[in-house]
């Protein structure tokens, strides 16, 4: 089966290898709220709206990227991790990465409708944020998780 969407698979392992220090580098943000000083720097903004100032449209901006930076380089990762080919594509390969895509997006939207419901404040600005990453996050999860399932149940039936 061939499909055109998806990645060589030498791109899988440049994935990981963006993925888990991106990861390692998110969380290590997440709990410090450690900024670069070196990362500050003036970006091109299509929309910029300070807390107490005007909103600027298509201007430059001077702030720190550190942030976006890793925020980047993670969403790079997830994407070569999940939209590369397994050594071995077969129509199962397809269906469970069918499945796992579809089942991470309706776990997603769950996860996102408690949020809505249950979480209020800054910290619904810290769902959203992390929301971005949730879908790619579970899809890399569930596809991994039955796909090496599947592989221990073939390999204790040889």
């Amino acid at each position: 089966m061939t499909n055109k969407l998806l990645l060589p698979n030498r791109f899988k392992m440049i994935g990981w290898c963006i993925l888990i220090p991106a990861t390692i580098a998110g969380i290590i943000l997440t709990i410090t709220g450690y900024e670069a000083d070196w990362l500050s720097s003036s970006v091109f903004a299509f929309f910029s709206d300070e807390a107490f100032g005007d909103s600027q449209f298509f201007t430059m901006i001077t702030v720190n990227i550190t942030n976006t930076l890793i925020g980047s380089i993670f969403i790079v990762g997830a994407i070569l991790v999940s939209f590369s080919k397994e050594k071995k594509e077969d129509e199962f390969i397809a269906n469970l990465r069918l499945s796992s895509l579809l089942w991470s997006v309706w776990v997603n939207y769950a996860l996102l409708l408690i949020a809505f419901l249950f979480v209020y404040g800054l910290a619904f600005f810290n769902v959203m944020v992390y929301n971005m990453f949730t879908i790619l996050i579970i899809f890399i999860i569930r596809f991994n998780y039955i796909l090496y399932k599947n592989s221990k149940s073939m390999s204790d039936e040889k």
